[in-house]
């Protein structure tokens, strides 16, 4: 299919990645067409009989006692966007722009939000068209939403602000002419529709943990190359010692590196060169296991994000009422962010060990000291490490949880917040680390196999260490090793390793 329909509930997170990265085109369900409009009907309305509801007759926040007439509501629309888009920071990426948009018109295509349909339609043709708002990444609580990065996007929208349009930052408003949409007049209720939600969080977080399940993939197939650098046992990954525990990311990490290293003559079984292997090593799939079932829980709740109406009032037709509530609070996203930060940390430290190993003398079991087999005048691989452990450490810092922290906002009427939209930012900087750490454990693992001599890599790691060598090559002496990592870095981002690896082997889990 061409396009993707999105309705408001059958949004997944490989659907989401679709139309943020392959810029699939998006469309509205006839049904979620009607769901609107019936929603903007009773809006209007209410708006007629000038009936006091928060959002629609009244002001925002501590204002909410503050009435709102009918001439007003316009001016009211426009001011709460121009007044929240207090972002700081360096602009998010355009695909987390993409994923937001399209997030917020999913959560509009429920049909509880009060917004007009052509005002939705506006949102999903920019998305569609490639006018990407310019959404600075810092100045959102989590609560009530994204207000301020949300508030950024919708400058676009009403001609303000400023945008990408094929790769050039302009105005929005120009952004918008090239793009031939015309700008949107805001009316009652819509500012808020398209502000009050927890999309900023949830597209950033969404990307993450759809790259963290592909890194953990990755992650198998570099310890994998680093067992058969270290003639590592691999009775440790035998079947049943982990269906006798049960956890299912350990069964699944132990299948995998048993078909990766497949028929390898590199790797050893227990009492052949020593009895058994340090942790590092030995307990891959508990480790590796544990960070995949993180993993798996953080996808389930996104995938509930994904399809949530989060803004504040909810506008219930069959009913016909208008409740003020909370979905706008970014708690549930949170805790699950900050879970998917420590989950990416703890790939990254054992990675980071493993070199640890390659690269250590007294742990290598016979590799030449930083995996120089001229040391003294070459210094090897020695820096890498420290580069690596530089990076774990950072890890640890970004990964303490930001959502045991709150502070009161709006006069204290917003008492508790989630910091949510920190805790994704935060897992998403723990991913570009854990990938760099992972890629250097790969160039390791690879100059090891080189060094000790290959009789025979398994099935699986033969194929990565053949896609790692068409770009890095062995380290004869040295050379400016940043490059060679920058290069590593760029085939893990990639996906390539585990796409070609379950090419050879079937699919990773």
């Amino acid at each position: 299919m061409d396009h993707i329909l999105i309705d408001g509930n059958s949004l997944t997170l490989e659907k989401f990645i679709d139309v943020t990265r392959n810029n699939k085109i998006v469309k509205l369900t006839s049904d979620s067409i009607e769901k609107v409009n019936k929603a903007r009907a009773l809006v209007d309305r209410y708006v007629e009989e000038n009936k006091v509801v928060y959002g629609l007759t009244t002001g925002f926040g501590k204002f909410s006692d503050v009435s709102i007439t009918g001439d007003q509501t316009k001016a009211l629309q426009r001011n709460l966007i121009i007044s929240h888009a207090c972002g700081v920071g360096n602009p998010l990426d355009e695909e987390i722009v993409r994923g937001i948009m399209l997030l917020r018109a999913n959560a509009l295509a429920k049909g509880f939000s009060g917004i007009r349909l052509s005002t939705l339609n506006t949102l999903i043709d920019m998305l569609n068209k490639g006018v990407h708002p310019i959404v600075p990444e810092k100045g959102s609580l989590g609560s009530s939403g994204d207000l301020a990065p949300l508030a950024h996007m919708v400058l676009v929208m009403i001609g303000e602000g400023e945008a990408i349009y094929k790769g050039v930052r302009m105005p929005g408003k120009e952004a918008m002419a090239k793009a031939g949409i015309e700008p949107v007049e805001l009316t009652s209720k819509e500012g808020l529709a398209l502000i009050n939600g927890t999309q900023v969080m949830t597209s950033v977080g969404a990307h993450t943990v759809y790259d963290a399940i592909n890194l953990s993939k990755t992650a198998d197939i570099a310890s994998s190359l680093t067992a058969e650098a270290l003639n590592g046992i691999t009775d440790a990954y035998d079947e049943k010692v982990h269906l006798v525990r049960g956890q299912v990311g350990q069964i699944d990490t132990a299948k995998n590196l048993l078909n990766i290293l497949e028929d390898s003559k590199n790797t050893t079984r227990q009492g052949e060169l020593r009895v058994q292997d340090a942790y590092a090593l030995r307990c891959v799939p508990q480790i590796h296991g544990a960070s995949k079932d993180c993993f798996k829980f953080v996808k389930e709740k996104v995938e509930i994000e994904l399809n949530a109406a989060t803004d504040n009032p909810l506008i219930f037709v069959d009913e016909e009422q208008v409740i003020s509530g909370g979905n706008f609070h970014g708690q549930p996203m949170a805790l699950p962010f900050d879970f998917l930060g420590i989950g990416l940390s703890e790939l990254a430290n054992i990675s980071e060990r493993r070199l640890e190993r390659l690269v250590n003398p007294a742990l290598s079991n016979g590799l030449p000291a930083f995996l120089t087999e001229n040391g003294g005048v070459n210094s090897g691989y020695m820096i890498v490490q420290y580069a690596a452990a530089a990076l774990v450490s950072e890890n640890k810092v970004l990964a303490h949880p930001a959502s045991v922290d709150s502070i009161p906002s709006s006069a204290n009427q917003e008492d508790h917040v989630s910091m949510g939209t920190i805790a994704a930012r935060k897992a998403r900087e723990i991913l570009g680390n854990a990938r760099k750490v992972i890629a250097m454990e790969i160039m390791a693992a690879c100059q090891g196999i080189d060094i000790r001599g290959d009789k025979g890599l398994g099935a699986g790691s033969a194929e990565a260490y053949k896609i790692v060598r068409e770009k890095v090559s062995k380290v004869e002496e040295d050379r400016i090793m940043y490059l060679d990592i920058n290069t590593c870095e760029d085939i893990v981002k990639s996906n390539v390793l585990v796409e070609k690896v379950e090419e050879k082997i079937g699919t990773l889990l």
